[in-house]
């Protein structure tokens, strides 16, 4: 849609957002720009479409361009904000992230020289030194990535699924964690989890698996187990998870949320689209709000406690709309060992979300009682 012109304030409406050089041409075609957003696409070989086709109105968002397009789009009246030079990352992105492009470099120089350990880096150096640039980048990118979620979720069906990142590849845990993977995304749902390693990466690789022969996730599981853990590797952990992706192409498709607070714990590779965050909290509320057709809860610590607690609030108040479905798993890990059960069973007494909660024994029966709690 073009942008529309504003009598009243001599502006321009919104108009589509451009994240592809395809989409940049396909607008160019249409015979305007004015109005659109244009977000992280280079344009140093479309400065003739520039200088011909009508800005007013338009925002460019990290976009490399001549100077001569840059000055006369600024003429138009377009707001260009110019890429920021030394970053390991882009704050403008208008796509989500792949782990191709996290963990570009990992084969000839291991993890430390991947994009990701350098935004972890950079992070590590920024994120306490009261730099209101910095803080700014961060935020933008953080904003950019949320939009990018939103369009990339636009009319899915997601569960989440939470768990600890300490699952070592090889146990049984894993194995279970990946088959709910498995089983969700071939139901036609969306799977999406916090990101990083353990029950996170199990369900990931589940969805990943699901176009696959039932034999190909056992095997899978069985090439990860010889390196259980990123501790002491990252580097040979991640490998672990490409040889996979190689040996077994064209996977399904999930979503991974993770996050740069805790970057020691490193993105897994079987999300094909990865939305990562330098705020921790913008990650996991987003997280859970996304999740619209329910979170399974797998065996965790402190972070999947508060998980919980984070997506029992809104389902209380009714607050995001109608009380989502929540599976807690594991009796005695949820009523024993963290007794999370008895005080989110005794806040759902007597409210919608009574009838949206279960705890189960297994996680064989975590899908199944999520159906259930979808009715």
């Amino acid at each position: 849609m073009a942008g529309v012109e504003n009598p009243d304030e001599n502006t321009y409406a919104p108009g589509v957002e451009i994240e592809t050089l395809t989409a940049f041409d396909q607008a160019v075609a249409a015979g305007t720009l004015a109005g659109h957003r244009v977000q992280s696409v280079d344009l140093r070989d479309r400065g003739g479409a520039l200088l011909t086709t009508d800005t007013r109105g338009a925002v460019f968002l990290g976009c490399p361009m001549e100077p001569r397009a840059e000055a006369k789009i600024r003429a138009d009246g377009a707001f260009v904000f110019p890429p920021v030079p030394g970053l390991p990352f882009d704050p403008y992105r208008g796509l989500l992230y792949t782990p191709d492009a996290l963990y570009e470099g990992l084969a000839e120089g291991g993890y430390g020289a991947t994009p990701d350990a350098r935004a972890y880096d950079w992070f590590q150096r920024t994120r306490s030194n009261g730099d209101v640039f910095a803080s700014m980048l961060r935020a933008l990118h953080d904003d950019a990535v949320s939009d990018a979620l939103d369009e990339h979720l636009a009319g899915a069906r997601v569960v989440g699924v939470m768990g600890g990142h300490a699952m070592a590849r090889g146990s049984e845990e894993f194995h279970g964690a990946a088959l709910l993977g498995r089983e969700l995304a071939r139901s036609g749902l969306t799977v999406a989890t916090g990101g990083g390693p353990g029950a996170m990466e199990a369900a990931n690789l589940g969805a990943y698996a699901a176009p696959h022969s039932d034999a190909m996730l056992l095997k899978a599981c069985e090439l990860l187990a010889a390196t259980p853990s990123f501790d002491p590797s990252v580097t040979d952990w991640a490998k672990a998870a490409f040889t996979v992706r190689e040996r077994w192409p064209e996977g399904g498709s999930s979503v991974a949320v993770p996050t740069w607070f805790y970057g020691h714990e490193p993105p897994n590779a079987f999300a094909d689209h990865i939305a990562k965050y330098f705020a921790n909290a913008l990650r996991e509320d987003g997280l859970l709000a996304r999740s619209t057709a329910g979170v399974i809860f797998l065996p965790g610590a402190a972070g999947t406690v508060q998980e919980i607690f984070d997506n029992a609030t809104p389902n209380y108040y009714e607050s995001r709309s109608a009380p989502t479905p929540m599976v807690l798993v594991n009796r005695a890990h949820w009523t024993e060992k963290l007794p999370a059960w008895p005080l989110l069973s005794s806040l759902a007494a007597g409210r919608a979300m009574e009838s949206r909660i279960a705890l189960v024994d297994t996680v064989e029966e975590a899908a199944p009682a999520l159906a259930r709690l979808t009715g």
